[in-house]
């Protein structure tokens, strides 16, 4: 059984990583999954107090990233509210309909049409703040690489 377990704890840590290609992913919650899997299957014993608030504070830091990330890069290129909102809906819907590609594509693609029709900037400025979306999101998906590898090192750590 220990087998089965540990693949499936695995897997949800795989599965975090995963969102981060694919943003619809909940990747953040395929994290505490592995964690709570591992709880369920062997025991809480391991995880002190210490353990999980340093879990939540890195937890919330993954999401601040994603709301920091991309509103920095737009907003650094000039880039508007709808410019946020068209990198994010891009960034959700882009790896779906170019695959791979549409993880760059999408946040541009949707931050550009964004800036260009409701923002009414030039072309080029819209440009700008596409390249600022891709930007944002690529640092962000670096940023939350760490996290999350810190967060499963951890976790090994404390269970191994």
């Amino acid at each position: 059984m220990d087998y089965l377990y540990w693949t499936l704890i695995i897997l949800s840590f795989l599965l975090a990583f995963a969102g981060l290609i694919y943003p619809i992913l909940p990747g953040a919650l395929f994290l505490v999954l592995g964690f709570v899997l591992y709880g369920l299957f062997y025991s809480f014993h391991s995880y002190t107090i210490f353990f999980i608030v340093v879990q939540s504070v890195l937890l919330a830091s993954l999401f601040a990233v994603d709301y920091v990330s991309n509103l920095y890069g737009v907003k650094r290129r000039g880039g508007s509210k709808a410019a946020i909102w068209g990198s994010t809906i891009g960034l959700l819907v882009g790896p779906f309909v170019i695959p791979v590609a549409g993880i760059i594509a999408g946040p541009f693609i949707g931050a550009f049409l964004a800036e260009l029709v409701i923002g009414r900037k030039s072309p080029m400025d819209s440009f700008r703040v596409g390249v600022g979306s891709v930007l944002g999101f690529l640092g962000g998906t670096v940023v939350k690489i760490v996290i999350q590898l810190i967060m499963v090192g951890y976790f090994l750590y404390v269970v191994l």
